[in-house]
């Protein structure tokens, strides 16, 4: 007898929470099949749950739809937030708003205190992103596709459904009564994931079907953790970090194998810079090759006197300023004896010249110019990292602490 979706999700769920009972979670919901149905599933099994909409103001019909998970949540008790994104016409709006959506949703969870969110990614999803990443060249990393369980942006993002079809959602809306919203935009073949699905349409009688590139993509994700284990045994013996930089030795990063040594400075970039997305492989060989000094991902790679250092370019920085009480460069808290006017920036070369004693810090001229300083207007009241602590102190946040 075949397994109800219900039960398929409750498995899952427990896999995920064994041992606890389970919390209030976050569910992000369109108004579209997808997500339409995993809202239902998981309150079927009776998941504690906290709803969100993101409406993008880039489609009128998207107050339609979110009108549709509205009446779904007024219906069954269920809480429901709607977040605003507005685009500031930086980028590929697609880019964009995917990764505004995702902040604003991580930020809404951590507000409610709600540690996991969950998304209706679907197999079909899987297979489309493996088919496009195989289109552009990707590794390993790229065909594993998406996680079913992932952390980012200090919310773990759950995707139960990554082994349904898109199609078998759809018929439990339709047996249950509940409507949904087709976003016009799912046929709209200017978007490469539009054309991914046309293409496995066409792709499928030659065995290029969902079944067979989410089975790539487990296998992939099988390989990635094999590399992910060998990683972080590199990390621990070559790895230390001061005062916000990475610091790599490189007679042992020498020995490691070359897809290990450039998982490490890719990861290291990510953690210094506070960027999601690894550089491309070709711009991290080509900045691991170069002697001495470079640039790349806002951080500088400083090869000098056995060690591979990474670390904040300042010119990332240099026009970065905030109050003293905020999060200064998506890192950095600085505690001290405040006062209203003042505020955090990188320290630069005229700060540095008013720091006599930086040398004894042993950190790189590099590395102490783009270090968090206290400014009154003009004038620098502190920089502890670079020797001059007038009672301050500065330190990583919780979210970015943990390099391992």
């Amino acid at each position: 007898m075949p397994v109800s979706l219900t039960d398929r999700l409750a498995q899952w769920l427990a896999g995920v929470f064994p041992e606890e009972s389970m919390p209030r979670i976050g569910v992000a919901v369109s108004g579209g099949g997808d997500s339409m149905a995993l809202l239902d599933l998981l309150r079927q099994a009776g998941v504690p749950l906290a709803v969100v909409s993101v409406d993008h103001g880039l489609r009128p019909e998207a107050r339609d739809e979110i009108a549709l998970v509205a009446q779904y949540c007024s219906a069954h008790g269920l809480d429901h937030d709607i977040l605003q994104w507005q685009w500031d016409q930086r980028g590929s709006v697609q880019h964009a708003a995917r990764d505004g959506r995702s902040a604003l949703i991580a930020a809404w969870a951590r507000d409610l205190g709600l540690r996991h969110v969950a998304l209706g990614h679907t197999a079909d999803d899987q297979a489309e992103t493996v088919l496009m990443r195989l289109a552009r060249g990707s590794g390993v990393d790229g065909l594993a596709a998406m996680r079913d369980v992932a952390t980012r942006n200090g919310v773990h993002w759950l995707r139960p459904l990554l082994d349904t079809h898109r199609e078998t959602l759809r018929v439990h809306l339709r047996e249950s009564g509940i409507g949904w919203a087709d976003d016009p935009s799912n046929e709209d073949p200017t978007y490469d994931r539009v054309k991914a699905r046309q293409a496995l349409e066409v792709l499928a009688p030659l065995g290029l079907n969902v079944e067979r590139l989410t089975r790539t993509a487990a296998h992939m994700g099988r390989a990635r953790n094999a590399l992910e284990y060998a990683l972080d045994a590199l990390v621990r013996d070559a790895v230390t970090l001061e005062c916000g930089d990475v610091v790599i030795a490189q007679v042992i990063f020498s020995q490691a194998p070359q897809e290990i040594q450039t998982r490490l400075v890719a990861r290291a970039l990510n953690w210094v810079s506070g960027q999601t997305y690894k550089p491309r492989f070709s711009a991290l060989q080509a900045a691991l090759a170069r002697p001495e000094i470079s640039a790349l991902q806002g951080c500088l790679l400083i090869q000098k006197a056995g060690k591979l250092r990474i670390t904040r370019e300042w010119a990332a920085v240099a026009k970065t300023r905030c109050d003293v009480t905020s999060v200064w460069d998506g890192r950095w808290v600085l505690a001290g004896p405040h006062e209203k006017g003042q505020e955090v920036r990188a320290l630069g070369e005229g700060g540095l010249a008013q720091c006599a004693d930086w040398r004894a810090t042993g950190l790189s001229r590099q590395s102490v110019l783009a270090s968090p300083s206290v400014w009154h207007g003009e004038s620098l009241l502190a920089a502890p990292l670079a020797g001059l602590s007038e009672g301050w102190y500065a330190e990583i946040i919780a979210d970015r602490s943990d390099f391992c």
